[in-house]
């Protein structure tokens, strides 16, 4: 009997849904350093842009209480619908559902605040409900303490989530660097969001095989001239 588990992420096998990646919840968040927790979701975004991956961003009571998604991961869908709930559980809406049969893709990456309430709910009832496999990126994800976001993932992996991060989900569905449609696109994504491997990215770019710096400007580099020494 074949296992879904074991088929990699492609371009064409997944959706990607957002949850909750509001400001009152981000402040409630321990588990993870929240600006690292903010790269990570916009990196995920950008990736999920490039490879065309369809994407649904769902919010609860962001008039209310929650406060308005990141500006940063709505600038890349700039035209994208938010779905917006009361529930904290996502699979409640219907919005949500519908934007998720209508993706047509039964492995769904899922990202979201906070991993312990609207993750955990969502995971088990869209596969419980919908048959839909679920893949938790747990950096892009985080709970009101470092015990609430492990336990969590650990009740969800025994459940059948499949725990993964970010850049682990963007070079899977990259796969092979000869992809040279997706390969410059995802490097910039790397040399933004990907801290030592992206300046290592610059290094062998600008050391190595010589390329322009990428900072955007003119800077000249001015010779030494040594003071006098006493």
């Amino acid at each position: 009997m074949s296992d879904p588990k074991l088929d990699v992420l492609t371009p064409h096998n997944s959706q990607m849904i957002f949850i909750d990646h509001q400001p009152q919840m981000a402040f409630g968040v321990q588990s993870i350093d929240r600006q690292v927790l903010k790269n990570n979701t916009v990196a995920l975004a950008k990736a999920a842009k490039v490879f065309q991956i369809p994407t649904v961003i769902t919010t609860v009571e962001t008039e209310s209480f929650s406060g308005h998604t990141y500006p940063e991961l709505l600038d890349v869908f700039p035209t994208q619908d938010i779905l917006e709930r009361t529930s904290m559980n996502s699979w409640d809406d219907q919005k949500v559902r519908d934007a998720l049969a209508a993706n047509g893709r039964k492995k769904v990456v899922v990202a979201g605040l906070w991993t312990e309430v609207c993750n955990n709910s969502f995971a088990l009832c869209a596969m419980l409900e919908g048959g839909y496999e679920i893949y938790m990126v747990a950096d892009a994800s985080g709970g009101t303490s470092k015990e609430a976001h492990d336990y969590a993932m650990q009740r969800m992996i025994q459940a059948g989530v499949v725990p993964v991060t970010w850049q682990q989900v963007m070079l899977e569905w990259q796969r092979d660097w000869a992809n040279r449609d997706t390969y410059d696109a995802v490097m910039d994504i790397v040399k933004e969001h990907s801290g030592a491997y992206g300046m290592g990215v610059d290094y062998a770019y600008t050391m190595v095989h010589k390329a322009a710096a990428r900072s955007v400007g003119s800077h000249a580099t001015l010779a030494p001239v040594h003071a006098p020494v006493r």
